[in-house]
């Protein structure tokens, strides 16, 4: 089971082993030993290096699985490493362990790839055959995309507000009454960041351009057209249905506020391409 925020992990793993033995020529099963592995990972928004704690339990055995003793290795990669300080240890004792993850240095406007932590376990006793197991942590990434390194859980949606924007809050409330759920945290489908400038032109051109606010809208300084999903989406222009869709009426000083809440929401939580999040009205 794994449970994650943007910037955390606990992982609680139950490793159930057959304990197997020669004899006369033929493996037999002649024991168990079932224990739990139990992670704790916690990633820095403002640093690229980071720490992990495991726990290991006491096994639980039957016929010949007291005795074992298991070595531990976790790998990173994509620009990160990680070193292991773990025994080697007999599961008949509780015992625990830490990993330290080291990032290379990473230029502004770097993003490394998505990548997981790699969990070896070997193990062995005296008479009997060795045996292993495998198995991943939950997805993480690192990058500098504004100049700070950090790095983050990507699996885990994240929420940008705007809250206090008032026409742009408006048109989202307004679409959301009428069945748009994209981007709503209420139940909707999240949206996705994209990265791509040439395709986010081309979304805002498919609904705003050549458009020109009506004299009304003129006459109360609301001068732009603003589009949700927003063009930086993977949602964004006509991606989605009309019915999913809207556009809204904003001043330029509206617009210009809306652009920095959403770079303030994506630099410390590290939101970059692909990535799922909410819409908070």
């Amino acid at each position: 089971m794994i449970s994650i925020n943007r910037f955390s992990e606990c992982e609680w793993v139950t490793l159930r082993l057959k304990v197997i033995r020669i004899v006369n020529g033929v493996p037999q099963q002649v024991g168990t030993a079932t224990f739990t592995a139990r992670h704790t990972m916690t990633l820095h928004a403002k640093s690229a290096d980071w720490e992990e704690k495991f726990q290991l339990s006491k096994a639980t055995t039957t016929g010949d699985g007291k005795g074992i003793t298991v070595s531990v290795t976790a790998t990173a990669g994509n620009g990160t490493s990680a070193k292991t300080h773990y025994g080697p240890h007999l599961l008949d004792t509780g015992s625990g362990g830490s990993v330290t993850y080291t990032t290379a240095p990473m230029r502004k406007g770097r993003i490394n790839g998505k990548t997981q932590t790699r969990y070896a376990f070997q193990y062995t006793k005296p008479g009997h055959v060795p045996g292993s197991t495998n198995y991943p942590s939950a997805t993480w990434r690192c990058d500098n995309y504004y100049g700070t390194s950090g790095c983050a859980m990507t699996d885990q949606p994240t929420a940008v507000s705007m809250v206090g924007i008032p026409w742009i809050d408006d048109g989202i409330r307004t679409l959301r009454a009428r069945g748009g759920h994209y981007g709503d945290p209420n139940g909707g489908k999240p949206l996705h960041w994209m990265i791509n400038t040439k395709q986010k032109n081309d979304n805002r051109r498919a609904v705003c351009g050549g458009r020109t606010a009506p004299p009304d809208m003129k006459r109360v300084g609301r001068t732009y057209c603003d589009e949700y999903p927003f063009a930086s989406t993977y949602e964004g222009g006509t991606k989605l249905p009309a019915s999913q869709r809207e556009t809204t009426w904003v001043s330029p000083n509206e617009n210009n506020t809306q652009g920095a809440r959403i770079t303030n929401w994506r630099r410390p939580m590290h939101v970059m391409d692909h990535d799922a999040f909410y819409v908070i009205v």
